[in-house]
């Protein structure tokens, strides 16, 4: 799990763990260099970087906002903070990259959302992680950790107002998040705030520590045992108050009446990570079909893509956010400030290629082609119209629809989009008997 982590962003923990892949390559690239040689040639490549051409990347792909990785797990920020790191001093980028994205962001008109490493600080108790256990043993609990972090947290939110506080893996007790979170709530008049704010009530002591270690050892050795799609899927703990949650390479299979967003790469790794071999990112057809997937439940999608210290995306990643940003130049507005439905899809066998959503007093179909099949079974929705409309084509184009059974067909010439979007009206309902797998009730419009 941790030795053939392919999350490029924690290189600098996996370089440490003995024969693991990353370590062979930095022995056989950089030879015993060690992590902090990267800060050199880091500053000078993102002293160059075009972070308008960035911002416009997201704004091309379709983007509502944007989140900074501003410190990650190895301690190092991105912006000029007045706070020194307790143990490596001055720790951050020569360049103020958190401010001068923000605003390439907001120029644009997106939101700008900040992520910050509150759980783990790895050259802060010198932690290494190398087994499941590791994952509670590594986040440090000590109150000047706790004072160091608040203090970050609190010049991110004077200095950038984020539109999204996001932190990650928890974050240390004894503090006071009830005034942490009433403080930026006062400052940010839009701001939001993610669920990894948990705290841990374990007492830290010799004893409780070999309890989670064992406990550790025993998830490690059952992990092999794990269907692989349960092995990608990161689920976290909600806190005591958050606004929506985040799962990890994974999504819900229900409408949550809260918030969320699934958040993932558009490979295996946040990062750029160079071993990345085509099919190991999303095709365009799946970064849409996934973003219409979690819509449909009442979720935003927040994709990650890795830039070079020079700012630009590999252009591997680039090549599903262009293809989403056109299907988006059509589509957008059908997805944006959309809600659920009654019904997330079809109960019949295409329930796996076609999400309903409603918007604007309209429902809406989402269609997934597969193998040129153009033949849809709506089989749980009751139709108003005959022939309802294809969304997002230059020219108007009508479906063929059996209300009866459900039956829609798309016409044979269409742009290759692969997925469709159909008007299915204002007097679409659920049919009588229809399994209603989650409630509209309470959902926030997707952005």
């Amino acid at each position: 799990m941790l030795c053939d982590n392919p999350y490029a962003e924690w290189y600098g923990n996996t370089m440490q763990i003995e024969g693991s892949p990353t370590q062979l390559h930095h022995r056989r690239t950089y030879g015993d260099a060690p992590y902090d040689d990267f800060v050199a040639a880091f500053d000078d490549a993102s002293t160059r970087a075009d972070l308008d051409a960035l911002a416009e990347v997201c704004r091309s792909a379709g983007a509502g906002y944007v989140v900074l990785t501003t410190k990650h797990h190895d301690g190092f920020s991105l912006w000029p903070s007045g706070t020194p790191h307790p143990t490596k001093g001055t720790y951050q980028a020569r360049r103020d990259l958190v401010g001068d994205l923000t605003a390439a962001v907001r120029a644009r008109g997106m939101h700008m959302g900040l992520y910050y490493s509150g759980g783990y600080d790895w050259p802060f108790n010198g932690a290494v992680l190398k087994r499941a256990a590791d994952a509670i043993l590594a986040v440090p609990s000590s109150p000047q950790y706790l004072d160091y972090a608040t203090a970050h947290l609190r010049e991110l939110i004077d200095r950038y107002h984020p539109s999204i506080l996001w932190n990650d893996i928890g974050w240390p007790a004894g503090g006071n998040l009830a005034e942490l979170f009433a403080y930026y709530y006062n400052t940010v008049e839009d701001g939001v705030i993610n669920d990894r704010w948990l705290e841990s009530t374990l007492p830290r002591n010799a004893v409780s520590d070999a309890v989670i270690g064992f406990a550790g050892d025993v998830l490690q050795a059952l992990w092999r045992f794990l269907p692989e799609r349960r092995r990608r899927q990161i689920l976290f703990a909600g806190a005591k108050h958050y606004d929506f949650r985040t799962p990890e390479y994974s999504q819900f299979d229900h409408v949550p009446h809260k918030k969320w967003e699934s958040t993932r790469g558009v490979g295996h790794s946040f990062g750029a990570n160079r071993n990345e071999r085509p099919e190991d990112i999303l095709s365009p057809q799946e970064l849409i079909w996934l973003l219409c997937d979690v819509v449909s439940k009442n979720g935003n999608l927040l994709i990650g893509v890795g830039p070079t210290p020079e700012g630009a995306i590999p252009e591997l990643q680039l090549a599903p956010l262009r293809g989403l940003g056109t299907w988006m130049a059509g589509h957008g507005g059908v997805v944006r400030a959309s809600r659920p439905w009654d019904v997330i899809a079809p109960t019949g066998p295409d329930a796996h290629r076609v999400r309903y959503l409603q918007n604007g007093g309209r429902v809406f179909a989402l269609m997934k082609l597969a193998a040129d099949a153009r033949t849809f079974r709506l089989d749980n929705v009751e139709h108003g119209s005959p022939g309802p409309p294809v969304v997002g084509l230059p020219a108007p184009v009508r479906c063929d629809l059996d209300p009866s059974s459900g039956t829609l067909t798309l016409p044979d010439r269409l742009p290759d989009h692969q997925v469709y979007v159909v008007d299915l009206g204002d007097s679409a309902r659920p049919r009588a008997g229809a399994a209603l797998p989650g409630s509209s009730r309470g959902a926030g419009p997707a952005l």
